[in-house]
């Protein structure tokens, strides 16, 4: 009885100091520290996704590939921490130039603990270096098995520093995207696509890895070594998103992280479901590996909307995505000969691209009102062509500046300090050739083309 009594004075005298110290401070002051501590959390979640994309891309590729690849994934959030903070995050968010780039906020300049708002910025900034950090580690499944490191290491170091800014800048920044009425919340397209196209134009120089195409150019299948590891890989990246989606209000009092947490689930469930039917009558089987790819095609896809758009339109969108995920990949795999060993291009490239086009289709305004998203409503509620038109022409834009930009720096590389392993240290596997080490030592690895 007294130790209950101590306990219900120590919880009494506890809510006594809480109210106290509640009484003497400002909402605002409140506000801002819910805030900041939501976004945190959300950066961190972001931050996790980095291990799924490592995971995704391990799995899906050859056993001995695999500490190259978490190397690299690795190694994409370090170099693009720095190339962000020294420059990126001023081109992305600094004064605008001519809606094109930033010109200030650089070398974090704008991170100042000694005003409110300087502190703000530290959390700002580790939310969005967390969003480069994505886009750069997307590509490294794209060019898996078959790359240089240190050619991978400098592309790294561009994307973040001046290829994903520019873009981000346009839209995020204030940049000429934004004034236009371009709406993504979250990233489809200065995210997603960015890694999707810029995985394109890689696979497209690198080349097809040894064995991939036959004589008579029909496309053969290099399973990954571990479906599971992928698997792993996707659920991390699903939980990944609930920070991505909802955190990108950046405010933990915007009650509408609740239906952005809700459409981003429907829009990864139906991905799924589409994507195994899709297959399932297409092939007979329910393939694991593409319908792992239906979730992250829901994913990408409903991020651009998912606070502009009702549950419902995230069904759909979502499912679309996952039928046409299946579509894209045999594209690109069949018919344009591009070795992508994990979907990047279709998942992100493509998914990415249809979903911010889907904004223009599914925008509501009353979804918009309550998160803040936009002011335009969609096609097919009342709001014309004139959205629409819009997000296709971001999304146009966004493909041609990173296909040049990419194109520019993957044939510099290619032509300098070379882009591609030799055939032999290819056929070892690059834990060995690249950094001297297997990732699964005392199993035996048998070589084959």
């Amino acid at each position: 009885m007294k130790k209950f009594l101590r306990v219900t004075t120590l919880v009494l005298c506890g809510f006594v100091l809480v109210k106290s110290v509640c009484a003497q401070g400002s909402t605002d002051t409140y506000k801002l520290a819910i805030d900041t501590i939501w976004t945190l959390v959300a950066g961190f979640l972001v931050f996790w996704m980095q291990a799924g994309f490592a995971l995704v891309e391990t799995g899906f590729t050859r056993a001995k590939n695999a500490g190259n690849i978490l190397m690299k994934n690795l190694m994409d959030f370090c170099i693009g921490t720095i190339a962000f903070a020294a420059i990126g995050y001023g081109l992305m968010f600094g004064e605008s130039k001519f809606g094109l780039f930033g010109t200030s906020k650089f070398f974090l300049s704008s991170l100042n603990p000694s005003s409110t708002d300087g502190l703000w910025q530290f959390t700002y900034w580790w939310f969005q270096v967390v969003f480069a950090a994505t886009a750069a580690t997307i590509v490294s499944g794209a060019m898996a098995e078959r790359t240089k490191f240190i050619s991978y290491l400098v592309y790294s170091f561009v994307i973040s520093l001046v290829i994903y800014p520019v873009v981000g800048h346009w839209i995020w920044g204030g940049g000429w995207l934004s004034k236009m009425g371009f709406i993504d919340f979250a990233g489809s397209t200065v995210v997603h696509s960015i890694g999707g196209w810029a995985s394109l134009a890689g696979s497209w120089v690198l080349g097809p890895r040894m064995g991939k195409y036959g004589p008579d150019g029909k496309a053969k299948a290099i399973p990954g070594h571990n479906i599971p590891l992928a698997a792993l890989g996707v659920f991390i990246l699903w939980l990944g998103w609930f920070g991505f989606n909802p955190g990108s209000t950046t405010s933990g009092t915007n009650l509408s992280i609740a239906f952005i947490a809700v459409n981003t689930n429907f829009a990864a469930a139906a991905g799924a479901i589409a994507t195994m039917i899709t297959v399932w009558i297409k092939y007979g089987k329910p393939d694991t590996s593409m319908t792992l790819n239906g979730v992250l095609a829901g994913l990408v896809a409903v991020t651009a909307g998912c606070a502009s758009v009702s549950p419902l339109a995230s069904i759909i969108i979502g499912a679309l995505a996952g039928i046409l995920v299946v579509i894209s990949v045999e594209f690109f795999d069949k018919i344009m000969k591009i070795d992508d060993p994990v979907g990047a291009i279709s998942v992100h490239g493509i998914c990415g691209s249809f979903g911010t086009i889907c904004v223009g289709l599914f925008a509501n305004p009353a979804y918009e009102s309550a998160s803040g998203a936009g002011a335009m409503a969609g096609l097919f509620y009342g709001g014309g062509f004139k959205l629409l038109l819009t997000q296709i022409t971001g999304v146009l834009s966004v493909f041609a500046w990173v296909i040049i930009t990419a194109l520019i720096l993957f044939v510099v590389l290619k032509k300098t300090i070379g882009l591609r392993v030799s055939s032999e240290e290819e056929l070892k596997g690059l834990d060995i050739e690249e950094h001297g080490m297997e990732s699964y030592a005392g199993f035996q690895i048998f070589l084959t083309e």
